[in-house]
């Protein structure tokens, strides 16, 4: 009978062991290399849709204003420590670092997931992604686990009536930026092939058609702080879990439930047909 017993309690110490390791896997960690667009899309909203879902994550972003893909490759190279570094824990709680280093923000934690993007003005014209795009992504890849995954975060076109320097680029028309940023997406997955595509810029799209209109900006290019930037995270849930963000309990404050509707459904359609706008 005590052999027995002695049994039950190995067997009962065993089971929890590996339990807890099954929880704490369930932590999901994601880190974007970006700037104020990731800062936009990622830093808000995206633990709490994920909390609301029984998701339990880490999520990261490596921040300087506009910094393009060729900026982030100096950094890399030179060792910089020229990035602000917010963690955000699975508690919801927001640590930051500045002069933050690439390389350390790397070694920080063993990343499920890594994003890369293109400063806003230079999304739509793919000869400035390159060589940087790739020699970043296999500088990410060698500096992290093999279970990584690299994500590609489409960014948004601008409003019509943007007044940012960049948009003359696309003759101040949202929709050829739009088409421009598509272009450049498509050669991103052939010529890099991330394993996964967040299509922000093809859900801030889908909303434009709903009754918001042209009012998912604050600015004419970054997002509108409510329903904008909640748009772009519901649509990081979708692409990065493969779970319809359709439904979602979690409501920011100060948006209206048809707002949240209106975001849901433009970043479930974006990551279904990430090329085609759908009607909202």
């Amino acid at each position: 009978m005590l052999v027995m017993n002695k049994r039950f309690f190995l067997l009962f110490i065993v089971t929890a062991f590996v339990l807890m390791g099954a929880n704490a896997a369930k932590v999901v960690k994601i880190l974007a290399i970006g700037n104020s667009f990731s800062e936009d899309a990622i830093e808000q909203n995206l633990h709490e849709i994920a909390d609301a879902d029984g998701v339990k994550t880490i999520i990261a972003n490596l921040y300087i204003p506009g910094c393009s893909l060729e900026h982030h490759m100096k950094c890399v190279n030179e060792d910089l420590k020229s990035y602000r570094y917010r963690k955000i824990g699975v508690d919801g709680k927001m640590q930051q670092i500045d002069k933050e280093q690439v390389s350390k923000a790397l070694a920080d934690e063993e990343w499920d997931y890594v994003s890369v993007q293109q400063a806003s003005h230079f999304s739509g014209v793919y000869d400035t992604y390159q060589p940087y795009l790739k020699e970043l992504v296999a500088y990410v890849k060698t500096h992290t686990s093999p279970k990584t995954k690299i994500v590609f975060h489409q960014t948004w076109a601008y409003a019509n009536d943007s007044k940012h320097d960049g948009f003359v680029k696309y003759g101040n028309n949202q929709l050829i930026m739009y088409n421009c940023i598509l272009d450049a997406t498509r050669k991103v997955i052939h010529d890099c092939h991330p394993d996964i595509l967040v299509p922000a810029g093809t859900a801030i799209q889908n909303a434009r058609t709903s009754y918001i209109g042209d009012r998912m900006n604050r600015d004419g290019y970054h997002l509108n702080l409510t329903y904008g930037r909640y748009t772009a995270a519901c649509t990081w849930y979708q692409a990065i879990f493969k779970k319809s963000v359709v439904g979602n309990k979690y409501l920011p404050m100060g948006m209206t439930e048809a707002e949240r509707t209106v975001a849901q459904k433009s970043a479930r359609a974006a990551v279904k047909h990430p090329f085609v706008i759908t009607k909202i």
